[in-house]
């Protein structure tokens, strides 16, 4: 398949991370996270299980960015529409609900609500779009690096990184001053160099996709299992205050590997040309649409609470059950993601509009000149 054309597999993957994504932030929202002091209850069991088999959504976003990216190339137009694309929703969200009357930053934290407006990437008003792009900033370096470098001097490479970056903090029980998490640029740089690797040298381990299948669910359940122990701990023996979360770090061991098998098993997939495949490519361009608007700073408190209004308000009430809780998730993550769609579709063709316009001008200057 030619480069130029997006693969439906890849761009399933990347649509399935970003409704985990919207997961992972339900689940927050919807307080069906462990507690420092207590016992874990069913819900949060069921809790705990879903956001170990969902943690690996954000390292698999990159993981796809490197794959591609290490033969594309570096585009300084594609940099600029990420950062109007950002820039769109950072503006125009606030402007929307000032004028239907809600309170917005701006007008609690004055001048530096605004700012977080004004320079989104600068103030980590999206922490995952700052570090992407910086990341993207740095791709053509790191892409040459990575076609130059040998296979074994490549791979010697990735080593030394996890090791720094995330086999250290995983065995380590207290907290480290260089470790954030996998929110940073250090761990995205990580992923993306994983991702040229797979690109430019495979990995025989997932030739076979099963393989790719049990790597990922496998450490999901090694993620949700450790949590559930290292939470009983805390809570019985006072043991593991800091280290019972780190398993739903990003650079956790074993996120990291889930994250890398759920990417070889979709590699692996073959979707026919058809209704399908053009619908993946369809939405999965469009996906980063729904991060930057449910996690908009004026927004993302506010849709959970939204959502379940709609839904009628009691819906996760104790009398609905566990069946209850997953039908309200299912029908609150739908939800989020479709608007998101909808919201990124139709700024994709505001900008085409004026990309257009923009094109005639420069044309026209052209001849004239």
């Amino acid at each position: 398949m030619p480069l130029s054309k997006r693969q439906p597999n890849f761009e399933l993957l990347r649509s399935i991370a970003m409704l985990m994504v919207v997961v992972l932030h339900y689940l927050n929202d919807a307080q069906l996270l462990p507690e420092r002091l207590s016992m874990l209850s069913d819900r949060q069991v069921l809790g705990t299980m879903l956001e170990s088999f969902c943690i690996v959504a954000v390292n698999v976003y990159v993981l796809i960015s490197g794959y591609f990216c290490v033969r594309a190339g570096f585009k300084p137009v594609r940099l600029l529409r990420l950062i109007a694309q950002v820039l769109f929703y950072s503006l125009l969200i606030p402007l929307i609900l000032a004028l239907l009357g809600f309170p917005i930053l701006a007008k609690e934290e004055g001048v530096y609500g605004l700012i977080q407006y004004i320079l989104p990437l600068s103030t980590e008003h999206y922490w995952f779009a700052t570090e992407y792009v910086l990341l993207y900033l740095f791709s053509p370096f790191i892409n040459s690096a990575c076609e130059k470098l040998t296979k074994k001097q490549l791979g010697t490479l990735i080593t030394l990184l996890l090791i720094a970056f995330c086999g250290i903090k995983s065995i380590v029980p207290v907290a480290l001053v260089t470790d954030r998490q996998g929110y940073d640029f250090g761990w995205f740089l990580c992923l993306y160099i994983i991702g040229c690797y797979l690109r430019l040298h495979g990995l025989s381990f997932l030739e076979k996709q099963r393989r790719g299948w049990l790597l990922y669910i496998g450490s999901a359940s090694g993620i949700g299992l450790l949590t559930c122990v290292l939470h009983y701990l805390y809570v019985t023996k006072g043991w593991f205050d800091y280290f019972f979360r780190v398993p739903f770090h990003y650079n956790f061991i074993l996120t990291a590997l889930g994250a890398v098998g759920l990417f070889g098993a979709f590699a692996k997939i073959k979707i026919p040309e058809g209704r399908w495949a053009s619908l993946f490519r369809f939405l999965g361009p469009l996906s980063l649409g729904v991060y930057l608007l449910h996690m908009h700073i004026d927004l993302r408190f506010r849709w959970y609470q939204w959502t379940q209004l709609l839904f009628g308000g009691n819906f996760l009430g104790e009398e609905r059950g566990l069946l209850g809780l997953i039908l309200n998730m299912i029908l609150t993550v739908l939800l989020v993601y479709t608007i998101g769609i909808l919201v990124e579709y139709g700024r994709c063709k505001i900008f085409g509009l004026f990309e257009g316009v923009g094109r005639k001008l420069w044309k026209r200057l052209s001849r004239k000149g």
